[in-house]
């Protein structure tokens, strides 16, 4: 088969860690037997102020046709904050029923964490975060807005059939993540002893699915504050974590910053089903600041490519991406040493020598 995947650049640095990305999956996919098409696609700020339209149901749909979207960054000075987040991002994420939002959280070598005396192997845990319910829905209001008896709510949405899914995504990961020396447990994150009606639907699904099918999973629970205090304390206790959507939006970042800050940071907006297409992007934002100037760091949008190969992969049944995402995440590994004392976003290495060090790297595995 032959993958399709749409391809936003986006705004500020996207398109320049996205053609890097490209460059390397370039460099393997012949080698490793892969077959895949690219099309670019303009969404995003640039976009938006030419036509004023972020996108369309109709571009929406268009996007169906493909296997995977992969995204650069979204985000510039003249767009007002929220209408391409929600716009676009989010519109993409619950129109495609991209309902798994996948955070890797490993700390590779020669990059630096925050936390004193943790290293590669005390931070390595998977976040799978609900990515189309709770507080996202916009359910709610304001009402007598701009006078002093202003009222506004909004609403957290739970459905069992949401919280299922997801739980049973995440139990998945945590078993072949056990069948790979990993510890097998599962830990889920909320705010039972507050939110006790969303807190219970979670609560009580997570134990009834596990004890019906995941008896060889342990399962943990902690409060949302807790498992703050213990990512910043002790994160080797983590395995796999599953959590709501708003909670998960946080926590999932204070995992990035542990691994070593944003400019490290894969992400997938996963549609596990196979129905639409899923979305992978660097978690870092556009820094128009640095546009144009060949100086960023490129290895997130590598390694969201990476993931992308394999979480395709294993979707659709395409070994050859599978294999490629694989070799793409290892030859990472493998250049960040790189990084040895440096700052991700100051490292003195352009933009396309980063891209060109993982290049270097995938051929000189395939010689060895």
């Amino acid at each position: 088969m032959s993958l399709k995947i749409a391809v936003i650049g986006g705004d500020g640095v996207g398109p320049e860690v996205v053609r890097e990305a490209l460059r390397v999956v370039e460099s393997i996919a012949k080698p490793q037997g892969l077959s895949y098409t690219t099309t670019d696609l303009p969404y995003g700020g640039e976009h938006y102020l030419k036509t004023g339209e972020v996108i369309t149901d109709a571009q929406v749909q268009e996007l169906k046709a493909y296997d995977a979207i992969m995204l650069g960054a979204v985000g510039t000075p003249d767009v007002k904050p929220g209408v391409l987040e929600k716009g676009l991002l989010l519109k993409l994420r619950f129109d495609l029923d991209q309902y798994i939002n996948l955070r890797p959280v490993k700390l590779y070598p020669g990059v630096e964490t925050p936390l004193k005396d943790k290293g590669p192997d005390d931070i390595d845990f998977v976040c799978v975060r609900e990515n189309t319910e709770d507080l996202y829905c916009g359910n709610g209001g304001i009402a007598r807005k701009g006078t002093a008896q202003e009222i506004s709510t909004q609403e957290m949405i739970t459905t069992r059939f949401g919280v299922e899914r997801c739980v049973r995504y995440a139990f998945e990961i945590a078993r072949t993540r056990k069948a790979n020396g990993y510890p097998g447990q599962l830990t889920l994150v909320h705010k039972t002893n507050v939110l006790t009606h969303c807190g219970d639907t979670w609560f009580r699904t997570f134990n009834e699915v596990g004890e019906a099918d995941y008896k060889d999973i342990e399962r943990v629970y902690h409060h949302v504050d807790a498992c703050c205090m213990y990512m910043a304390t002790k994160p080797e206790i983590y395995d796999v974590i599953v959590v709501p959507n708003m909670f998960g939006d946080i926590i999932t970042d204070l995992g990035a910053a542990i691994a070593g800050g944003m400019g490290v940071a894969a992400s997938g907006n996963l549609n596990p089903d196979g129905t639409a297409p899923s979305m992978f992007e660097p978690v870092h934002g556009s820094a128009p600041d640095i546009a144009g100037q060949n100086k960023a760091n490129p290895i997130a949008a590598i390694d969201s490519i990476g993931l992308l190969l394999r979480e395709v992969g294993r979707i659709k049944g395409d070994d050859a991406a599978l294999k490629c995402g694989e070799k793409i995440g290892q030859a990472v590994q493998a250049v960040t040493p790189n990084f040895t004392g440096k700052q991700l976003d100051r490292s003195g290495y352009s933009c396309t020598e980063i891209g060109t060090m993982v290049i270097e790297s995938l051929a000189a595995a395939a010689v060895g």
